[in-house]
C-alpha cells in the first residue's frame, strides 16, 4: 500500500474557499495546506515530493511545472494551452481537464514510482537546466520572428473572406465588420501620425551592427586613455 501526502500550494484569494472545504471534510488529514509561498521557499517544498499535480484550466506557459521537473518531480498536468510544449514526454503525463483523467494520470505516475521506472531527480535536473537558458530562449524567439517575417501578408479582402468562412454565417460577418472598423481606424492613425515620425529599428547585430561598433569604439577609447 502506498501512503500519499498532498501539500497544497495556492494563492491567497483561494484561502477562504479551501479552508471551508476542508472544514466540511475533516478526515482529509493527509492534505497539508501551505498557502502561498515566497519564491525562495518553493524549492524546499518541491524536493519533499515525487509527483507534481497541476490542474490548470487555462495556461500559457506554466513556470511551475518547469520548476517541479527541475526539482526531480514527475509532472502530471492538464493538457491545456502551451503546457504540452513545455516539457518532453518522459517528464510529464498529460491529462484531459477532468477529474477522471487526472486520477488516471496520478495512478500512472504512482505505478511508475513504485516500479522505479521514473528518471532520477539528478538526471531530470541536469536535463531541465539546459531547456530554457537565455541563449536557447533567444534562438527560439529569433526563429519565431523569422518565420513570421517570411509569411506572406494577406490583403484585406482575403482576410475578411477568411473571417466570414471560418467563423460562421453570423459571427463571421460581425468579426469582419469589427476588422474593417479596426482597419479604418489604423488608416486614420497613419494619417494622424505618418510613418516618417516613427523611429526605424536598426540592425544592431553582426560584425557591422551598431552594438558591435559601439563596443569596439568604447574599448579602443578606454585603451587610449589607459596608455596615455
Amino acid at each position: 500500500m502506498v501512503f500519499l501526502k498532498f501539500p497544497v500550494i495556492f494563492s491567497i484569494d483561494k484561502n477562504t474557499c479551501i479552508n471551508i472545504f476542508f472544514t466540511c471534510f475533516p478526515k482529509l488529514y493527509r492534505v497539508r495546506l501551505l498557502g502561498a509561498l515566497e519564491h525562495q521557499e518553493v524549492r524546499n517544498v518541491l524536493v519533499q515530493g515525487h509527483i507534481f499535480l497541476n490542474t490548470s484550466l487555462t495556461e500559457a506557459f506554466c513556470m511551475a511545472i518547469v520548476e517541479a521537473a527541475s526539482c526531480g518531480l514527475q509532472v502530471v498536468s492538464t493538457r491545456v494551452g502551451g503546457i504540452p510544449e513545455v516539457l518532453p514526454d518522459d517528464f510529464i503525463i498529460l491529462c484531459e481537464p477532468s477529474v477522471k483523467s487526472l486520477c488516471s494520470g496520478l495512478e500512472k505516475a504512482i505505478s511508475q514510482l513504485k516500479s522505479g521506472s521514473l528518471l532520477s531527480p539528478e538526471i531530470m535536473h541536469d536535463k531541465v537546466r539546459t531547456f530554457y537558458t537565455w541563449r536557447n530562449v533567444a534562438k527560439r524567439t529569433e526563429k519565431v520572428y523569422n518565420r513570421v517575417a517570411n509569411e506572406s501578408v494577406l490583403p484585406m479582402g482575403k482576410r475578411l473572406e477568411r473571417l466570414i468562412t471560418h467563423c460562421g454565417p453570423v459571427t463571421g460577418y460581425i468579426f469582419a465588420l469589427l476588422a474593417m472598423l479596426s482597419f479604418l481606424f489604423l488608416i486614420f492613425l497613419k494619417w494622424l501620425i505618418p510613418d516618417d515620425f516613427i523611429d526605424t529599428a536598426i540592425d544592431a547585430t553582426g560584425l557591422n551592427g551598431a552594438w558591435t561598433r559601439r563596443y569596439f569604439h568604447n574599448k579602443k577609447k578606454k585603451e587610449n586613455i589607459t596608455n596615455s
